[in-house]
């Protein structure tokens, strides 16, 4: 009898650890690309976009069409790292001025906050930035990372007012996102 209980419970116990494993990434895919070498998570219901001469990847919420995640590559100097390039505030301050808000753009981009976090030996820049765009505000998640003499950024984008929705499963996505 004893051994039936603990048996049952055992059960329960393991189904409870796989319910809460799964609500941890609930409503994310994962999208990976093998040839540049990096992956993340994106929701469900957003959908590739073709564009030309722009990010690597870019996917958008169906409904909430200027809702998005893309990825940019670019090539950066034999051996600099991450660190090579700045602190994480003064790489997101360049990154505001040269991607976000370039002089003349008509858009304002404000550093909200810069932190580095190592995942697998990788240095990731992780920035938080409020861009103001002549008809509205958006807020901005960004992932920068260096890997094989590449610069990957990985940009999340929604407008303001979604933005107290969106904050933990942006947060989730850009914690997803690895190079290798």
């Amino acid at each position: 009898m004893l051994k039936r209980i603990t048996a049952i419970l055992l059960v329960v116990l393991s189904l409870s650890l796989v319910g809460c494993a799964a609500s941890a990434t609930a409503g994310l895919k994962s999208y990976i690309d093998t040839t540049d070498g990096y992956q993340f998570l994106y929701p469900n219901g957003w959908v590739p976009v073709k564009v030309n001469n722009g990010p690597d990847v870019v996917f958008h919420d169906l409904i909430e069409d200027t809702e998005n995640v893309s990825v940019v590559i670019s090539p950066v100097s034999n051996n600099k790292t991450l660190t090579d390039l700045g602190t994480p505030d003064e790489v997101g301050y360049k990154l505001s001025k040269n991607a976000l808000a370039p002089e003349g753009s008509n858009r304002k981009a404000e550093l909200v906050s810069a932190e580095s976090r190592e995942v697998d030996g990788k240095t990731y820049y992780i920035l938080e930035y409020e861009v103001t765009l002549p008809n509205q505000k958006r807020h901005n998640l960004a992932s920068v990372v260096i890997n094989r003499d590449k610069l990957y950024t990985l940009n999340i984008s929604t407008t303001e007012k979604r933005w107290p929705k969106m904050q933990q499963q942006f947060k989730q996505m850009i914690n997803s996102f690895s190079v290798y």
